[in-house]
């Protein structure tokens, strides 16, 4: 029953959507409800005769409302006034000439890919499509590249890093639960993450880029030919490089703050670095230095432009949070739960039931570092009993941690909104291109498979 409600609350989502035109901010929350409803979870907080407490829809919404805004708010605005003086100072699209004058601009998809793939290790993908989208947006109103295939290009090969190579949290979870070696596994997984990238990013959005082309599709970019000269590059704009830089010190110091605990010991340094590389901080001292360095190439005023970028990230705040609330409800219903245990009960090869498995734990929470935690720790025993390596294993459960981004995912929202793409390009760049990059995976560690005998490590 439970998956039946599943499978329709997703349904109901889509339809309200996309049929519907219903608010997206408002269809969450009202599919969050009814989902709850339907499972028999109580309106309110109840509290049993034994003092067991049990929060209620309302709880659950507003818990899980407040913590997903509270893990992404600040960045998320953070994030668009940091795009917006890359944007404002002409920067951006001088780094779009410095692209194309490098691959040329039938190889642009090529920069966008490798782009998402290296931040996608240290930094968290909404800071990436958040920094990224003003550059890429740019790009494709230049090269007339599909805005849906460059979504999905930079969404996949982002999240194949982030589910995948060491040291973000996702693999690290999964090599512990699974007790795999960590330094044999992350030469196979990088390698894995990069197989995803290339067919679930690249090669899918080259056949999405065909299509469009085919159809004549186009996407407004009015928002960005204010001033048509800028958009060419002229003398007073600021230089590719230095708008670069502001893209690079959040960057970098998010890197020193994840890599410097394996070349220093503990003390003020390490703390200092740790400190300074939290996202959070991280991103303001990059507004704070994007504003001091294209002071002399804006237009406008500094507080005018914080300002149009807070209340642009309004309605992306309210939508991904709604997001959290429903994969709140979907995790407090019971929902995650029944899918694992149904799915254990069937008799399937490991390395297709770790996948199966993360797949759809993806799909009902929304979330992927929940879905590869809780996978790994159930299917830890089966994979270290199994004739297969266990760290194939590890790359199968975290290869079912990338596609299939629904609604309930904030991610989702996060690429709708800021690659000003809709629901439907949404899910043909990134929903279905992270699911094809995932099954490539899964393919090329049974490959894998045939030769865990000769290859090093996998015993």
């Amino acid at each position: 029953m439970l998956m039946v409600i599943f499978v329709i609350s997703i349904a109901v989502l889509l339809f309200c959507i996309m049929k519907l035109k219903l608010n997206a901010f408002v269809a969450i929350l009202v599919t969050a409800i009814g989902t709850g409803i339907a499972c028999g979870m109580p309106l309110v907080t109840v509290t049993a005769a034994d003092g067991t407490t049990t929060s209620g829809i309302a709880t659950i919404i507003q818990d899980s409302f407040g913590s997903t805004l509270g893990s992404i708010g600040m960045v998320t605005g953070l994030g668009v006034m940091l795009g917006m003086f890359m944007y404002e100072s002409g920067g951006i699209n001088n780094i779009c000439n410095a692209i194309l004058k490098t691959l040329g601009a039938d190889r642009s998809q090529f920069a966008v890919a490798c782009a998402g793939f290296i931040t996608g290790i240290p930094v968290f993908g909404d800071v990436v499509y958040i920094m990224f989208s003003p550059m890429i947006r740019a790009l494709s109103r230049k090269t007339h590249y599909s805005m849906a295939a460059y979504a999905g290009i930079i969404s996949v090969a982002t999240t194949c890093t982030f589910a995948l190579v060491l040291p973000t949290a996702p693999p690290l979870a999964v090599a512990a639960n699974m007790g795999v070696n960590v330094g044999l596994f992350f030469p196979y997984a990088l390698i894995s993450a990069f197989v995803g990238m290339a067919v679930g990013g690249i090669a899918y959005g080259g056949i999405l880029n065909r299509m469009d082309h085919k159809s004549g599709k186009t996407w407004d970019f009015s928002d960005l030919a204010e001033d048509e000269g800028n958009v060419e590059g002229d003398a007073n704009s600021m230089s590719g490089g230095k708008a670069l830089s502001i893209l690079l010190v959040p960057i970098v110091l998010i890197l020193l703050g994840s890599f410097s605990s394996f070349f220093l010991s503990e003390g003020p340094v390490l703390t200092a670095l740790t400190f300074l590389g939290d996202k959070n901080v991280a991103m303001i001292i990059g507004v704070l230095y994007g504003a001091f360095i294209s002071r002399k190439y804006l237009k406008r005023s500094i507080t005018e432009i914080m300002s149009d970028g807070a209340d642009t990230v309004g309605l992306i705040l309210l939508i991904t949070g709604a997001g959290g609330a429903y994969g709140g409800i979907l995790k407090a219903s019971g929902i995650a739960t029944y899918i694992t245990d149904t799915l254990q009960g069937f008799h399937m090869p490991i390395l297709i039931m770790c996948f199966v498995i993360a797949q759809v734990l993806r799909c009902a929470t929304g979330s992927t570092t929940t879905a590869l935690t809780t996978t790994s720790a159930i299917v830890a025993s089966a994979a270290m009993t199994s004739s297969v390596s266990p760290i194939l294993c590890a790359i199968a459960v975290c290869a079912g941690g990338i596609g299939l981004s629904l609604p309930n995912d904030s991610g989702f929202w996060a690429i709708n909104r800021f690659f000003h793409i809709d629901i439907t390009d949404t899910i043909r760049g990134w929903t279905l291109g992270g699911f094809v990059a995932g099954v490539a995976i899964l393919i090329f560690v049974c490959i894998l498979s045939l030769f865990q005998g000769v290859l090093p490590g996998l015993v």
